[in-house]
């Protein structure tokens, strides 16, 4: 096990606000499976982790999201806790960071609030998924099937619930960034997005004219 991810490299995207457990247990498993493992964060020090409604701990941020390439990751990791993924996906860097993983298919890990930002990079579109239950309107409204199960996996998306899933989660994790990319998302992703690029070109129709 502790060589599963040997020579992969994973970013985890978070801010202040962080629920904390849900940044560190899932970097620990990463870290233990022999994956390099980066805090990437529109802050360039450190970020403010929380449990729950109480302050945490500050955590020191590796790549700051301005000075960093998303191709040099290989999964990527998407803590939650409201304030950190609310602030997260109104920043159009951190929403372009995550669309490259989407876009390439390339695993995604996001658990409780972290499926917000997933929504502003069109990510959960037709995909089955899970989260913190008040997302749940939200994840629907944006094509994906929700459902309410400690992890759920889709084609190299793995998204669970609230801290308690962690174990699961973390398991569910590993084996997908083991898999690596796939193929048939990327492809489906673009099949999708040239789709819309064609509606969007076509000529709107003719209402026939009714004469009186």
């Amino acid at each position: 096990m502790a060589a599963d991810l040997s020579g992969r490299s994973v970013a985890v995207l978070a801010t202040d606000g962080v629920e904390q457990v849900e940044l560190t247990q899932p970097m620990k498993a990463l870290k233990d499976a022999g994956a390099q493992v980066h805090v990437v964060s529109p802050k360039t020090d450190t970020i403010q982790g929380w449990n729950h409604f109480d302050k945490a701990d500050p955590i020191p941020v590796d790549q700051p999201l301005g000075q960093v390439n998303p191709e040099r990751y290989d999964a990527l990791v998407l803590p939650g806790g409201v304030i950190n993924p609310d602030q997260l996906r109104i920043d159009p860097k951190a929403v372009q960071f995550v669309r490259h993983f989407v876009e390439t298919g390339k695993p995604i890990a996001a658990i409780c609030h972290g499926p917000w930002t997933l929504i502003e990079a069109d990510g959960v579109r037709g995909r089955r998924m899970t989260s913190w239950p008040s997302l749940r309107t939200d994840l629907r409204n944006a094509g994906a099937q929700w459902v309410d199960e400690e992890v759920v996996t889709d084609m190299g998306l793995v998204t669970s619930r609230s801290p308690k899933d962690l174990p699961a989660f973390c398991r569910k994790m590993i084996e997908e960034f083991r898999e690596g990319r796939h193929e048939r998302r990327a492809r489906a992703t673009g099949a999708a997005d040239e789709g819309s690029a064609r509606a969007a070109e076509r000529p709107a129709a003719q209402e026939p004219h009714v004469g009186r």
